[in-house]
Order: C-alpha cells, then structure tokens, then sequence
C-alpha cells in the first residue's frame, strides 16, 4: 500500500524563507514522503535556493515544478495535486515551519479514526519563525455548518486521504482564500474533518500592516459566504458574526 505523502508547497517570492520550510520537512520523523515545490513565476532568488539545497544534499524526495508567470496560489497548488504521487496530500506555505513529529502524529491520528480529512493545532511564530507562544487550539471534528462559523483550519496543518476522497475534489476553486474554499467544498461534499489538537505546526506572520490585512480578511470572508457559497444575507450575517469572534479569539 502507498503511504507516501506528498506535500504541495506554492512558492512566489520565498527566498527569505524557504530554505528553513525545506528543512523542517527534512527533518520529519515520518520519511515517506517527497514535498512537491511549485515555483510560482518568482521575480526572486527562490528557484535558485531550491536548487542548490537539492544539489547539495542530493534529495530525490524534493520536485521542482516551474510555471513560467505567476498563476496564483490556487493554480500552483491544483498543479502540485496532479504532479502528486503519494496517497496522502499535505499543504505548506513557502514561509511556516512544521514540528519534527507533524506527519507520523498526523497519519496515527488518521489512522486511529479512520479519517479522510484532518488538520492539527498550530502557533504563531514571528518573522524569524520563533513559537509566539500564542497556540491555537482546535475542536475534534468539523462539519460544513460548523465550519462556516469557525475558519480555524488552517492550510499548513491539513492532509487528506486520496484513498476515501477523489483527487478531483480536492482542486482548489480559483478564488481568494481559496484554501478555506476548498475545506467547505469538502464538507459540503458530506465529509468530516478531524481535528488533532496539538501544536505541530509554526504559522509564521511577517510584520505587515495588520489593518489591512483584517479588512482584506473581512471582504474575503464575506464573498466567500455570498458567491461562493450562495449564501442569503442574514445567513452570511449570522456565519460572519461567528466568524468574527473566534478569528479575534485566536490572535488575543
């Protein structure tokens, strides 16, 4: 049976922090796997950082996969799905940092309840990708209406099982904040993702201008809600009032 699980990484403009997401993977206690970096139309030096770790160490378990101009990190990600030759499908951002036991205590956890959809605790980490000590906690199982109230699944920390969901499921919609679309898509489906509350997973957070990021979340959620979703007015209301509360719950 194929155990390998193959880690999809959009890369656009990542030369700061690549390297360290590539190690991180590296080190996994869990070896069967081979991590899937797709090079996004970079105007940087990433492409260049990939390819001298890979000659250096001689790592056949890392794919270099080029698109000539930026697509998005959709696109990029669609493409790691049909590139992908492991059973299991895991995400990580070019910038976040997994914990050396993230994968083996993710697949036992899969394993133990029979799971085709999971996603782990995390904590955010600060721009040199140092734990914060601010840990996000999450519940032990989502459906679709619960999760159209609480977006706590977050992308470093999901794997999925192509043996109980199809590949076609799982291409991402080529929308913003496409990575939340794609959970609701699943469960809407009828599955149910399973959480692992550990802490196994740095979410690493640049200094930016947080003002607009919130108001950038908030117009991402809202058209999530009405287009993508086709959700009435009081119905969005209702999810965004939730919505609301537990995104600043996890960030105080």
């Amino acid at each position: 049976m194929n155990e390998t699980v193959s880690i999809i990484v959009p890369v656009y403009n990542a030369e700061k922090y690549i390297l360290e997401t590539i190690e991180h993977v590296a080190a996994q206690t869990y070896t069967d796997w081979e991590l899937l970096l797709v090079v996004d139309g970079c105007g940087d030096g990433s492409a260049r950082v990939i390819r001298e770790y890979q000659k250096a160490r001689g790592e056949s378990r890392l794919r270099i996969l080029e698109n000539p101009e930026n697509v998005g990190a959709a696109k990029a990600r669609n493409r790691g799905l049909r590139e992908a030759a492991g059973r299991y499908i895991a995400y990580v951002d070019a910038d976040d940092l997994w914990m050396p036991d993230k994968l083996q205590e993710q697949l036992r956890f899969m394993g133990e309840r029979q799971a085709a959809f999971s996603f782990t605790g995390y904590e955010f980490a600060d721009e040199q990708g140092a734990g914060t000590g601010k840990v996000v906690h999450v519940p032990p199982r989502l459906v679709y209406r619960e999760a159209l109230k609480n977006t706590t699944i977050f992308t470093s920390t999901v794997m999925f099982d192509t043996e109980k969901i199809p590949r076609e499921l799982l291409e991402m919609p080529d929308i913003k904040s496409e990575d939340t679309a794609l959970w609701w898509k699943v469960l809407r489906s009828g599955y149910t993702a399973h959480g692992l509350d550990r802490n196994l997973v740095l979410y690493r957070r640049p200094a930016k201008s947080l003002s607009s990021n919130k108001l950038e979340a908030v117009r991402r959620i809202w058209n999530l809600y009405r287009r993508a979703e086709g959700l009435s007015v009081p119905a969005s209301v209702y999810n965004f009032l939730f919505w609301a509360w537990r995104a600043v719950m996890r960030r105080v």
